[in-house]
């Protein structure tokens, strides 16, 4: 396991999308027309599937995004974003599989600031849609989590039911 502040973020993308979006930072209408093309590409992927129905999607990502965007403000956060960008901490062999092996995209936790970027254990839209609301962490109390479980993702995967920790980033200046 690597100290603390080795780990790094992985975001996850099809060869033939553009990796680092979020389709909410999208106007409405733009939005609505990359889902009906990328549910057309890609009918049998995991990642798109929710696409085919956008209308039910748009409206719980929207509900999902504010939920999160209102946690983060009350754990002490200061987003740029008003929609963060996903990345799986340490990367997941699941998603890996999920997008097909595609693009990779690595950023060092180091260096980012605790006041734009939070964490989920697990898929934040499908905790959101299960119950409502999204157990979310700030930095340090990731590393707490971490602290109680020695540093064993697994163990705390394991006991939540999930194959990563997601990581919300909120100001994309990290990326330049």
């Amino acid at each position: 396991m690597r100290a603390f502040d080795e780990l790094v973020l992985v975001n996850y993308c099809y060869h033939n999308c553009t990796p680092l979006m979020n389709i909410m930072r999208l106007s409405k209408a733009d939005a609505f027309q990359l889902a009906k093309k990328l549910a057309k590409e890609h009918p049998n992927t995991a990642a798109f599937y929710r696409f085919a129905d956008f209308e039910n999607y748009y409206t719980l990502r929207s509900a999902q995004d504010a939920f999160l965007y209102t946690r983060f403000l009350e754990l002490g956060g200061t987003p740029e974003e008003e929609h963060p960008l996903s990345f799986v901490l340490e990367g997941s062999d699941y998603l890996r599989s999920w997008f097909e092996n595609g693009v990779e995209i690595v950023v060092p936790l180091k260096g980012i600031s605790p006041c734009h970027i939070s964490f989920t254990i697990g898929d934040s839209g499908a905790e959101f849609q299960k119950r409502g609301k999204v157990k979310l962490f700030s930095l340090d109390g990731l590393r707490q989590l971490l602290d109680t479980y020695h540093g064993d993702f697994s163990s705390i995967l394991h006991r939540a039911g999930y194959h990563y920790i997601e990581a919300q980033l909120w100001c994309d200046n990290y990326l330049k």
